[in-house]
C-alpha cells in the first residue's frame, strides 16, 4: 500500500491533470458533449499507453544508449524541477510549449487533440516518463511491478474523470482557484525533482569514491 500511494502521489503530481483542465476546456469548447467525452477517454487511454511503454521499454532504451540510472535520475529530476517552477510561477502552459504562435495555429486546424497536445506533452511529458523508467529499474519484484501498474491505471482513471469534469471544475474553482492548486502541486513537484537529483548525485559520488 505504501508503494502504491508513493507512486500514485509522485506520478499524479508530475502529470498534474488540474493544470491541463483550462487547456482542455479551451480546446474543446466548441465540441459537443459526446465528443468531449470521447476526447477525455482517448486522452486517458493515450496517457496509459505512454506510461506503460515507458515503464516496460525504458530500461532497454537506457541500455542501448548506455545511460546509467543515476544519470537518468539527475536529468529527470531537472526536468521535474523545471516543471514544478513552471507551475509555481503560473507558466505551466508556456512551459509545455502551448503559447507559441506556430503551435496555436496548428491546434486551430487540428481535429484530434487527445494524443497531442493533451496526452503528450501536457500530461505524460519527459518528467513523467523518466519517473516510470526509474521505478522499473528500482522495483524488480513482480509484486512491486503489479502494484505500480495498479497505481498507473488508477492515475489514468483519475485523469479521465478530472478531464470529464473539467467544465464543472473551471466553474467551481475559476482560473484563480486552479492557479492556486497548481502552485501548491508545483511545490510538491519541485520537492520530488530535488529528491531524485539528490539521490542520483549521492549514488554518483559514492560510486566515484568507491572506484577511487
Amino acid at each position: 500500500m505504501e508503494l502504491f500511494i508513493s507512486v500514485f502521489a509522485a506520478v499524479f503530481s508530475v502529470i498534474n491533470p488540474l493544470g491541463t483542465v483550462p487547456v482542455f476546456v479551451g480546446l474543446t469548447s466548441n465540441d459537443s458533449a459526446i465528443n468531449q467525452k470521447k476526447t477525455c477517454f482517448w486522452t486517458a487511454f493515450n496517457v496509459l499507453c505512454i506510461l506503460l511503454i515507458s515503464f516496460f521499454i525504458g530500461s532497454y532504451i537506457l541500455n542501448f544508449f548506455n545511460i546509467s540510472l543515476d544519470s537518468l535520475r539527475i536529468a529527470g529530476g531537472l526536468i521535474i524541477v523545471s516543471s514544478g517552477f513552471a507551475l509555481l510561477t503560473g507558466n505551466f502552459t508556456k512551459h509545455k510549449g502551448m503559447k507559441r504562435s506556430s503551435v496555436q495555429a496548428d491546434l486551430e486546424k487540428r481535429t484530434e487533440i487527445s494524443l497531442t497536445p493533451l496526452a503528450i506533452p501536457m500530461l505524460a511529458g519527459p518528467g513523467t516518463i523518466s519517473l516510470l523508467i526509474t521505478y522499473r529499474q528500482i522495483h524488480t519484484e513482480w509484486t512491486e511491478i503489479v502494484i505500480i501498474l495498479l497505481a498507473v491505471v488508477s492515475i489514468t482513471i483519475t485523469v479521465y474523470f478530472i478531464l470529464k469534469s473539467a467544465p464543472y471544475i473551471v466553474r467551481a474553482l475559476g482560473a484563480s482557484g486552479i492557479n492556486a492548486v497548481s502552485r501548491i502541486i508545483g511545490f510538491v513537484v519541485i520537492a520530488i525533482g530535488i529528491e531524485y537529483i539528490s539521490n542520483g548525485v549521492e549514488n554518483w559520488v559514492t560510486r566515484i569514491f568507491n572506484l577511487g
